[in-house]
């Protein structure tokens, strides 16, 4: 769905995933950088976005979800994960519920087997679920924005900037009061900076959540059961999971930016075994070149990697 945003000036297409909205308006680090200082918006209206109501939509989705919503506040913002039984992530929900009707947004495109999957799950529940990404669009506000929300069907508050449900309809004039539009990319760049996995991204057909950090913001461990609770639990009780989500600091002399699927070696043997991937890649206005990877649990976590042929120094985010 191309965004209305896409005839402002200077405005350059996504391609890929993000499709559908800009990947910059001219200019990346200085729209990072008004990101950073809390001014600006992204335009994220390429995600899907469906609505859950019925006076049993929370306890209905508390027995799906990982995340613990059957008392969720109104105005509270969350988010969930739908597993395999077999414990593997396969959908991630960005959740607000505004007293009367669960919100969610999730990536581009997913919103319609996730819908065919809670409608396989509905049963003698009062709920409906709705894909209402054809009237409803996302629009990201960064931390310390003072700019109104008043035209937003919900909010969603997070630690790093509001997530608005506008309507789709008037995405173009209720956008004009937030200040200047910054795209994909700078978005992108902060997420990858503030650690946070993205579904297709740092995730595959294998993934589990505790691989990407998920315990901590999507998954609730001493919640009833739910599908795949049985791998979560297991897991986080016995063991450790295969793989662990990195951050690497990329060598910035390096022209070259390792693309999502870019293999991943020990800098000291790089003809060596492949031992992960990268996952996300960007250019941070304040650290240069950064990534995330997935690698095997038991590389060093002080071992200089190389990605594809740019050497990269570790932050741990999931424990060896």
């Amino acid at each position: 769905m191309k965004s209305p945003l896409l005839a402002l000036p200077g405005a350059v297409p996504a391609e890929g995933t993000d499709e559908g909205v800009a990947a910059h308006y001219g200019d990346l680090f200085r729209e990072q950088r008004n990101l950073a200082r809390g001014t600006g918006f992204v335009d994220l209206s390429h995600r899907g976005v469906l609505t859950v109501t019925g006076e049993d939509r929370l306890s209905w989705l508390h027995l799906l979800l990982t995340q613990h919503v059957s008392a969720l506040p109104a105005q509270q913002a969350t988010e969930a994960l739908v597993l395999s039984p077999n414990g593997h992530v396969e959908h991630a929900l960005y959740l607000v519920d505004d007293g009367t009707t669960t919100w969610a947004h999730v990536e581009p495109g997913t919103q319609q087997a996730l819908i065919g999957y809670l409608e396989s799950m509905k049963f003698f529940y009062r709920v409906e679920v709705a894909d209402a990404t054809a009237d409803y669009a996302v629009v990201h506000l960064p931390a310390g924005s003072t700019a109104p929300t008043d035209g937003a069907a919900a909010v969603r508050e997070l630690p790093y900037g509001r997530d608005l449900f506008l309507p789709r309809a008037e995405l173009a004039t209720l956008t004009k009061g937030y200040g200047p539009a910054a795209g994909v990319w700078a978005y992108e760049a902060l997420r990858i900076e503030g650690h946070r996995p993205r579904l297709g991204f740092e995730t595959d057909h294998r993934t589990i959540p505790h691989e990407v950090d998920w315990l901590a913001t999507a998954v609730h461990l001493q919640k009833g059961c739910y599908r795949g609770q049985e791998t979560v639990a297991r897991v986080h009780n016995l063991g450790r999971p295969p793989r662990r989500l990195v951050f690497l600091h990329l060598d910035g002399t390096e022209e070259v930016l390792p693309p999502h699927g870019t293999e991943v070696r020990l800098a000291s043997d790089p003809q060596g075994r492949a031992l992960g991937v990268v996952t996300s890649s960007a250019r941070h206005h304040e650290l240069g070149p950064i990534a995330l990877a997935v690698v095997k649990r038991n590389v060093p976590v002080d071992a200089v990697l190389l990605a594809g042929t740019v050497p990269g120094t570790q932050d741990v985010i999931v424990p060896q």
